[in-house]
């Protein structure tokens, strides 16, 4: 819905944009849900934006259609709503009644019509691994917006080199196109239907990176210092720390930033006409006094690597103690956003959602991004999510709002309803949604970060041995032990209380 608010200021010139205004908060006649929405042009009723966006069979007519009336479990189309011959006029194609604004074919074989002359070849058929491509778009729930997106310039070029052949269906092909959104937008679509297998993006852009950085350093012996150093031990670790998951954006800067450090020093060493084996505490001292330092606690991991490994000797670089958070701590405010987010109806349910899991359960931006709904269990009437190793039982106001997520998360709008396993989808098809996006929407809501998850978690550490918290929130145990002790929290007794229990 959008408004236009005529423009009272004195020096304001030129009509006032269009606002866009909140959608009233009602109960979905559909769904059930109390969400955002607005009354259904064709019944009168409220209808929530997930209903209106969603497709399903209609119980009437058997057609795949957007629903308009009747419930989840016996959705209903527009035109068997309300069979008006002047509001529905029958497409001269496919002969299905269309809210037709113009004479000519609907938009769904209009849009048919164009995918066949991008991805046909020269023999007039599409390559089956092109198929699926084929089919989910012509199947989107929103035909209009897939025909803007094949619009675009470079889009309708590249599915018609793929289509005809000119360019291999391969990821190594994508490759070759100018790096951007767009082109990533394109892959993500093409993966999400199965045309390119799966492919850790973030993983080849790091491995790129490295390589460019690590190809690029002046010296020879340089080269081989950080390619041993990234090859062997960073990227190593991280593929052994992401157990086989795509690797996330916060993981991927990490790693940048501890091997510009290593680059930096030994910019620098190189520069006194030192190497690694004949630098000495006293030149390493005077690099991290002097303004020439950066990635200083990054550049300590490079040194006690290079340490372990004989490549320099007579070094020292300690690691810094992590002594608890540093952050303000502030409970109330903690709790006041949680009651705001649990009770106030005008914020979308994805973000009260995504909020209270980090209020009330210490989870990051990156957690809660890579949810699936296989996270979400429903058993006996409880509803529990999966955060660690042990599920966590939710109260009702935030089951509820978790099995609305489930039930209402809609897929991309270029491409027709897919079983996607995220909980939280993200702007590109068959992805969940970036890091950075979550916390921007968090932001939004008035959340700070770090503060917050040092709050929750300080708090939680206060009330819960290290290993049940470390099970429940899915946090490494070393991490559990060090927050329990900035809580001050001792459990040996407690432990010792359970031991007498048993034994008794």
């Amino acid at each position: 819905m959008q408004g236009t608010a005529a423009s009272t200021h004195p020096h304001r010139r030129g009509p006032a944009l269009p606002q866009l205004l909140p959608l009233p908060v009602l109960v979905c006649s559909i769904c059930g849900f109390t969400a955002p929405g607005n009354h259904s042009k064709l019944t009168g009723l409220p209808r929530c934006r997930g209903c209106f966006q969603r497709q399903a069979r209609c119980t009437t007519c058997g057609r795949v259609r957007g629903i308009h009336s009747g419930t989840v479990d016996a959705p209903v189309c527009g035109p068997c709503t309300t069979p008006d011959a002047e509001l529905w006029h029958p497409c001269p194609t496919c002969g299905q009644a269309e809210r037709l604004r113009s004479p000519g074919p609907c938009r769904r074989c209009t849009l048919k019509q164009r995918l066949h002359e991008l991805l046909a070849d020269n023999t007039g058929s599409i390559t089956p691994k092109l198929q699926p491509l084929n089919d989910a778009l012509a199947k989107t729930e929103r035909a209009g917006t897939a025909m803007r997106w094949l619009a675009g310039g470079i889009v309708s070029t590249v599915l018609s080199d793929l289509g005809s052949g000119r360019r291999p269906l391969t990821h190594e092909a994508v490759d070759e196109l100018p790096a951007g959104k767009v082109v990533e937008h394109i892959r993500s679509v093409l993966v999400a239907t199965g045309a390119l297998p799966q492919r850790d993006e973030q993983m080849v852009r790091l491995e790129r990176h490295v390589n460019d950085l690590v190809t690029s350093h002046t010296t020879a012996e340089g080269r081989k210092i950080l390619h041993r150093y990234a090859t062997w031990h960073l990227l190593r670790r991280l593929r052994r720390r992401s157990r086989g998951n795509d690797i996330t954006h916060t993981q991927l800067t990490v790693v940048r930033q501890h091997l510009r450090a290593a680059v930096h020093l030994l910019n620098w060493i190189e520069a006194q006409g030192l190497t690694l084996a004949t630098c000495r505490q006293a030149d390493l001292e005077r690099w991290m006094t002097s303004n020439d330092v950066r990635h200083r606690r990054e550049a300590g991991h490079f040194v006690r690597w290079a340490l372990a490994q004989k490549i320099a000797r007579d070094l020292s670089f300690p690691a810094v103690r992590w002594n608890g958070p540093s952050q303000a701590m502030d409970d109330e405010a903690r709790w006041a956003t949680a009651r705001r987010l649990l009770h106030d109806g005008t914020l979308k349910s994805e973000d009260r959602l995504a909020g209270l899991l980090l209020l009330l359960y210490a989870q990051w931006p990156a957690a809660i991004s890579r949810l699936t709904v296989d996270h979400i269990e429903e058993t006996d009437g409880a509803v529990r999510i999966r955060l660690g190793a042990v599920p966590v039982d939710l109260p009702g106001p935030v089951a509820e709002l978790a099995l609305q997520q489930v039930a209402v998360r809609r897929s991309h709008a270029v491409l027709a309803r897919t079983d996607s396993p995220w909980l939280f989808p993200g702007g590109q098809p068959g992805r969940p949604i970036s890091v950075w996006a979550m916390g921007e929407r968090l932001r939004k809501l008035g959340i700070r970060l770090a503060e917050t998850r040092s709050t929750a978690l300080f708090q939680l550490a206060t009330e819960l041995p290290a290993a049940v918290l470390a099970r429940t929130l899915g946090i490494d145990i070393t991490v559990a032990v060090k927050w329990q002790r900035a809580a001050a929290g001792d459990w040996g007794a407690y432990a010792a209380e359970i031991s007498r229990r048993n034994s008794s």
